[in-house]
């Protein structure tokens, strides 16, 4: 299978080098140049366009951060994008609303492509291990067909159904994680307030029924004031952004998210967009020390 990767960003790059040493013949474009360097370097194709990405592969991979940037790179309601991806697979792996996800996947088919949605839940460290946890959904032979790559990014690929129940899992995943690790910032927020022993602190939480391979992570990062991101805060954001509104749209009350949404969103308006999702602490400093207003 050729495959193609079209966004080699924070998540996006790592994905792509398992791809390529897991000995696949990968096409690639990126929007900057510096990943897309160290990509060929690894043996990957530099293509010169992403309409060529999808017109020379079996299947593309999208990592692509943000809808907005998905369409205007893709632009899937034109002539060129239908060209391409005629008898080609697209397989989503970004984060978007299922609602686009939909369109996206109608435009596909339309064209005579096909499409499985694949979103991922971890960050970089484990992206750049192999150890994601795919969501994937879509046709079994296509995802039989695809299980190879997949497993090449990820040590576990779940079968949802048909799109856009990927998106929905991943929405479902991801409240759970975005609750679990503002609530880790909190507990170390008050445990250096108390002016306790923090690596006890840390001790007591990896040793006990809440250790999990996240908590050691984030809890290493506070320990060692090391916020470069694996997973950034404005992505987080983005991410619980798209979890609320689907919420409201059903009609279901998500108040630890709610919760969440509004320190992510204060993190962001005091300039933190360059900094890992556990540097929500800051804003948890901000509110008790009343220098961040609201």
């Amino acid at each position: 299978m050729i495959v193609g990767f079209i966004g080699a960003g924070l998540m996006g790059e790592p994905m792509a080098a398992n791809v390529i040493r897991a000995g696949f013949d990968v096409r690639v474009w990126n929007r900057t140049e510096p990943a897309l360097a160290r990509l060929e370097a690894m043996g990957a194709t530099r293509v010169a366009t992403a309409a060529e990405v999808l017109r020379s592969s079996d299947a593309t991979i999208i990592m692509l951060s943000t809808e907005d940037v998905i369409v205007d790179v893709l632009q899937p309601d034109g002539a060129a994008f239908r060209a391409a991806i005629a008898g080609h697979g697209l397989v989503h792996m970004a984060t978007t609303s299922a609602e686009f996800s939909a369109r996206l996947g109608e435009a596909v088919l339309s064209a005579g492509g096909w499409y499985v949605e694949a979103p991922v839940s971890g960050s970089r460290a484990p992206a750049e291990q192999g150890q994601l946890v795919a969501m994937a959904a879509g046709d079994s032979d296509r995802l039989d067909a695809l299980e190879p790559v997949l497993s090449a990014m990820c040590h576990r690929v779940l079968r949802c159904g048909q799109p856009p129940a990927g998106i929905r899992m991943k929405f479902a995943v991801n409240i759970h994680l975005i609750a679990l690790v503002v609530s880790l910032a909190e507990a170390y927020h008050f445990a250096q307030a108390e002016q306790l022993d923090l690596a006890t602190f840390v001790e007591a939480i990896n040793s006990g029924q809440m250790a999990s391979p996240i908590a050691a992570v984030k809890l290493d990062k506070l320990q060692r004031d090391d916020l470069s991101p694996q997973a950034a805060i404005p992505d987080v954001y983005k991410n619980s952004r798209l979890i609320s509104e689907a919420a409201r749209r059903a009609g279901l009350a998500t108040p630890l998210l709610d919760a969440c949404h509004d320190l992510y969103r204060e993190a962001l308006d005091h300039g933190l967009s360059d900094v890992d999702m556990v540097g929500v602490v800051r804003a948890i400093h901000g509110r008790t020390d009343g220098t961040w207003a609201r």
